[in-house]
């Protein structure tokens, strides 16, 4: 009986957590889905989108980190909620706009709503899962993300041409609203919320219902490997957001690819990447089941670098080998290869830094990390484009390259550094 109930909340609960994040995707998109519609209408020229886009951008990295720390401190199931109700809200009121400056304004606070999505999803992905399901259970919710981006455009399109981008922008946000009512009937923070034992091992309580052996703020703050994994993270998600904004241009300018070429390697690469978070979620649950978590290095280390040094092989191919004459399976190729081999670390950072973290700080951690990855997001952006400004995409991509393989050499020597973050808990007699 046990059992079965937890089959059916753990069902009920990622549903509508599945349902809830692809909703909360479409809605961050939908401006972008519909602005050819906005432009026949209201007259915008590029600095007034980029000035739209990039107040949501923003917002997004401010909110989900204050988001991850909230998670710790408040319900996962009221925030998850929230967010997505307010950002339904935002989006019927964006419809009814129709100068820059609200739009701006607007579209900020739906980044801020947008960082109350992912936090409170690992909180409770956590809770209800098995450290051996974990990765798997985290990569196939992030796949709401990829059917978000892949039908959204279509059925935004479609709509718009139907009726109207204000009808597109109004149902979609009504849609969030409604869903966020279920969202906060359906999902519960942990299993003793409905008298089933939590998963989670606990510690001897202190004040307050905490484990007495996950330490203060402060003892975790200072975990080395929480800084690891944040510089690693910083790195690797700097390096795939390089490739995914500037590859397209490299084979179009350096490479003497046509601009079908160019959208095609984009193609394969957000294909290949659906396919290596699921894999390295899936792979990396299968070495935890054998090895169990430890507090000195982690099962998920070795697929971690493996992905890792596979990044550094296909930049390296792609900058080396291709050239206007180059087979189109092979381009197509590297790009399948390069995102299996950049969302899987992505993918596995999260898990990582999730399941290492005292279960209190939990969501902070991940906040830390996910911060360290808007970094380096950040950093793929204008550095990036001034190097190849001043050299060569050649050499941008190069720089880009050689960090990837000294973090990765880097990782290598620290795999086996101490991963259970916070108080080292006193051997007992």
């Amino acid at each position: 009986m046990v059992a079965s109930g937890y089959g059916y909340y753990r069902t009920s609960i990622f549903l509508a957590m599945f349902v809830g994040y692809t909703l909360y995707y479409f809605n961050r998109k939908t401006f972008s889905f519909v602005m050819p519609s906005v432009m026949q209408e209201i007259k915008l020229d590029k600095d007034d989108l980029g000035l739209i886009t990039s107040s949501q951008s923003l917002a997004y990295a401010i909110s989900k980190f204050i988001s991850g720390v909230l998670s710790d401190q408040i319900s996962a199931r009221w925030l998850f909620s929230i967010g997505l109700f307010s950002v339904g809200c935002i989006n019927v009121v964006f419809s009814w706009s129709s100068t820059v400056t609200v739009f701006a304004g607007l579209w900020f606070l739906n980044g801020l709503g947008q960082g109350l999505g992912w936090p409170p999803c690992g909180k409770v992905l956590r809770k209800w899962f098995e450290p051996s399901q974990f990765g798997t259970w985290w990569a196939v919710l992030s796949c709401s993300m990829n059917l978000a981006g892949g039908l959204g455009p279509i059925i935004a399109t479609v709509m718009a041409q139907s009726y109207s981008w204000r009808t597109t922008l109004s149902i979609s946000g009504c849609t969030c609203v409604g869903v966020a009512f279920f969202c906060l009937l359906l999902i519960k923070n942990e299993p003793s919320d409905v008298g089933l034992p939590n998963i989670e091992p606990g510690g001897k309580k202190g004040k307050g219902g905490a484990s007495a052996d996950e330490g203060t703020l402060k003892e975790f703050l200072l975990s080395p490997y929480l800084w690891v994994l944040s510089l690693s993270y910083l790195v690797v998600f700097g390096v795939k957001t390089a490739c995914t904004d500037w590859g397209q241009l490299f084979l179009i300018q350096d490479k003497g690819q046509t601009t079908l070429m160019g959208s095609s390697y984009m193609s394969a690469l957000e294909i290949g990447g659906l396919v290596g978070s699921i894999v390295a979620g899936y792979l990396s649950d299968r070495a935890v089941a054998r090895q169990g978590l430890r507090s000195h290095g982690n099962p998920r280390h070795g697929l971690l670098l493996s992905m890792m040094a596979g990044m550094f092989v296909s930049m390296y191919l792609f900058r080396v080998t291709v050239t206007p004459d180059s087979s189109k399976i092979w381009i197509l190729s590297l790009g399948a290869v390069f995102g299996f081999s950049s969302y899987g670390p992505i993918a596995l950072f999260g898990v990582i830094a999730n399941e290492s973290a005292p279960s209190k700080y939990c969501g902070t951690s991940h906040a830390i990390v996910a911060l360290m990855a808007n970094v380096g997001g950040f950093l793929s952006g204008l550095p990036f484009s001034t190097i190849a400004k001043h050299y060569s995409w050649d050499v941008a991509f190069w720089v880009a390259e050689v960090t990837c393989a000294l973090t990765t050499v880097v990782f290598f020597l620290l795999r086996n550094i101490r991963t259970k973050m916070g108080r080292v808990p006193k051997k007992s007699d």
